[in-house]
């Protein structure tokens, strides 16, 4: 394994990707859909464009996600306020319980990760992550 930061980031997070989707194909899930599952359970009715913008995809990506979804019977998409622009995503009962099962998955992964790292070295790394991320993210 090389030693750089960024070939290590990158094989982590295909690890961490790898393992969630191998639980979540368990469930009928596709790419793309945990993420969105995991968002909607704390943001419903928003907007598709807002759920592409936390979960860092395309908008067109994030659009034919959700019509998977909705086909699936996992989301539902409506107009509201007389608002013709706009669809606003709800979760339907299948989708929350989906939902619920992608929290696991994601808790189950987590804890397998961390496995061997005390509390104060995981709030380090999170820490640490997450100002990489700010760093990385400025002025794009």
């Amino acid at each position: 394994m090389q030693n750089s930061f960024h070939h290590v980031l990158m094989m982590t997070h295909l690890s961490f990707h790898k393992r969630i989707m191998a639980e979540a194909k368990k469930l009928g899930l596709t790419s793309g859909q945990p993420k969105i599952l995991e968002f909607l359970s704390e943001n419903e009715g928003v907007e598709q464009k807002t759920i592409a913008e936390h979960c860092e995809i395309e908008r067109a990506s994030a659009g034919s996600i959700l019509g998977r979804m909705e086909s699936a019977g996992l989301i539902e998409r409506r107009r509201e306020g007389g608002n013709r622009r706009s669809l606003y995503v709800y979760l339907t009962p299948a989708g929350k319980e989906a939902a619920a099962n992608v929290e696991r998955i994601f808790a189950d992964t987590e804890k397998l990760a961390f496995a061997g790292l005390d509390e104060k070295e995981v709030e380090k790394l999170f820490s640490a992550l997450k100002k990489v991320y700010e760093n990385t993210n400025a002025n794009l």
